[in-house]
């Protein structure tokens, strides 16, 4: 016993800590990924884990640009607020996150917690505009995987700027609220807007927080007064907002 603890430990000292790159493939196809790793990693034995979704201006293939913006934005603003595992895939040029992309972002959590110590009861969801819808669409279809998902400025309807992408809840459009409240009444959700979003109406949050709020569900919905697009600096600048995301666990 005392050799297989002694073991682990050396494995935990030894790991690298930062922003690190990683790789993966799906359908055949390489993708890259940065994976953030707390400088202090070597003193617990367990580490939540964060998947965030860029969005659309971090497009691309260098696996770096994703982390520039949002989450990883913050991170290097004050490392303590996240004591997490953060994964930062990237969509290819004039991708979305639905169909492989969204199966390659998955891919890269698992592939994640694999190699690291997560505790698989606090892996959490977030994302930034077009990553806030692909919060949903991901979430939509692996409910059991998050203790919390956090959609900042997206929307689950399709509207003009992004039409053409894959629906979020699939099926007869009168019925999609109803549905997605139903397939995520029980993950706690807290979805944040700003009040004066010319990129993404505020109606793309205003109709999922309504519809998942008369089903009952555990959703807080925080409309930033006088912002536009960039709500995601104050979001994941709130101190409360850590709070709340490190309390929650899946059950």
């Amino acid at each position: 016993m005392l050799l297989l603890l002694l073991g682990i430990a050396a494995s935990l000292q030894q790991t690298q800590t930062g922003f690190l790159d990683r790789s993966i493939t799906v359908g055949n196809r390489a993708y890259h990924y940065q994976v953030y790793v707390p400088a202090d990693y070597a003193s617990k034995p367990t580490w939540p884990a964060i998947l965030f979704l860029h969005g659309a201006g971090e497009r691309g293939s260098d696996g770096l640009l994703q982390t520039n913006v949002g989450l990883g934005a913050a991170i290097r603003q004050n490392a303590s607020r996240y004591p997490a595992i953060v994964v930062f895939p990237q969509v290819p040029p004039d991708s979305q996150w639905v169909g492989t992309p969204a199966d390659m972002a998955v891919a890269a959590l698992q592939q994640t917690m694999r190699e690291f110590h997560v505790d698989a009861s606090r892996v959490y969801l977030t994302g930034l505009s077009m990553g806030g819808h692909g919060t949903w669409y991901i979430a939509y279809r692996h409910a059991e995987l998050f203790a919390a998902i956090v959609p900042i400025c997206g929307w689950v309807r399709d509207f003009p700027m992004f039409r053409g992408s894959v629906p979020v809840v699939p099926g007869d459009s009168a019925s999609v609220m109803t549905t997605l409240a139903q397939h995520l009444g029980k993950v706690p959700i807290w979805i944040f807007h700003g009040e004066v979003d010319q990129v993404v109406n505020v109606n793309g949050s205003r109709e999922p927080a309504a519809a998942l709020k008369a089903a009952g569900a555990n959703v807080q919905y925080t409309e930033l007064l006088g912002l536009n697009h960039n709500s995601w600096d104050a979001a994941y600048g709130s101190d409360e907002f850590v709070r709340w995301l490190f309390a929650q666990q899946r059950r």
